[in-house]
């Protein structure tokens, strides 16, 4: 399956990370001001979604569309 979806209970937000389009950039990594994300084997991975401000930063900072955001 080439998008993942990520899900905070906690928060109620979800992040899906499609990672065919994933090219491991990071600027996903660069701009999020809570510390989400985390390259791990060259993808892009929520894994402090429950960080997560919801402030669509990573989703408009993706160059390749890769990751859609519940709260954008």
């Amino acid at each position: 399956m080439a998008v993942q979806r990520y899900v905070s209970e906690r928060k109620g937000l979800s992040i899906e990370v499609d990672q065919e389009r994933c090219t491991g950039v990071g600027e996903c990594v660069d701009v999020c001001p809570s510390s989400v994300y985390e390259l791990v084997e060259g993808k892009a991975v929520p894994v402090r979604i429950d960080a997560c401000i919801g402030c669509c930063a990573c989703v408009d900072a993706c160059p390749q569309g890769a990751i859609a955001h519940s709260d954008c």
